[in-house]
């Protein structure tokens, strides 16, 4: 795997957009994810009952829809599929909820010209002032769980603000469906020595409805217990 470590130049990057029932906040995200990267733009509108997916295809994103609400993590499966067939070499995820600023792309572009590190999540945590105390202290515990299972330090794990390089995708997906989706591609980089590292982005909570969380506490909690669960055995040998 040392070789997903190496340095790739980024000519065709995409932006991936999951969203459920986010008609205030997504032409707002689709128009300034264009800015970033005209015409490349996909929203996953996932069983959506307020029109979400119409009001994506006018601000011009290319949108694919699941017919149910299937998890963010199924969501996540079909854009990185489309995107890989585009054959963009990475793709930047971004919420439908307003809660990232699309402007804030470039960031992570910059750390990987810098780092070459193949996949990066977006940090919150440097500014929690604004960020509901439930949410800072699942992210902190969340960083905790990761580090003492996988000895990678991730300051916001939770985050869906994230860049991944697209050969690296094939690597660690993941057959979670929903919230633990993304923290399971983290465990599956730790175990296939796939450098993993922070990019600070803004803390935006509270304005019309910003940063309100679909997690379902109790059931989600349960899915990412049996993730970490399952992948103890293997993680126990990383070093």
């Amino acid at each position: 795997m040392g070789a997903l470590n190496n340095a790739k130049r980024i000519e065709r990057l995409g932006v991936l957009i999951c969203a459920y029932n986010e008609a205030q906040h997504i032409e707002a995200v689709v128009r300034s994810s264009l800015e970033q990267s005209p015409g490349n733009v996909v929203v996953v509108d996932d069983g959506s009952t307020d029109g979400t997916a119409e009001l994506a295809e006018l601000a011009g994103a290319h949108v694919l829809r699941n017919p149910v609400n299937l998890g963010k993590g199924a969501s996540l499966m079909r854009g990185f599929e489309l995107l890989r067939e585009r054959d963009c070499d990475a793709v930047v995820v971004v919420d439908g909820d307003g809660q990232h600023d699309p402007r804030e792309i470039p960031r992570f572009l910059d750390a990987y010209k810098r780092t070459h590190i193949p996949i990066l999540i977006g940090n919150r945590m440097a500014d929690t002032a604004g960020m509901p105390f439930l949410r800072r202290w699942t992210n902190r515990f969340m960083c905790w769980v990761l580090n003492r299972l996988t000895k990678i330090y991730v300051a916001d794990p939770p985050c869906g603000f994230r860049f991944y390089r697209a050969d690296v995708l094939p690597f660690i997906m993941s057959n979670e469906k929903r919230f633990a989706f993304e923290f399971d591609i983290l465990i599956h980089a730790a175990l296939r020595h796939i450098r993993v590292d922070s990019v600070r982005i803004s803390t935006l909570y509270n304005k019309g409805g910003r940063g309100q969380s679909h997690v379902a506490p109790v059931r989600d909690a349960w899915f990412l217990m049996r993730t970490v669960v399952e992948h103890f055995p293997d993680c126990r040998a990383i070093k």
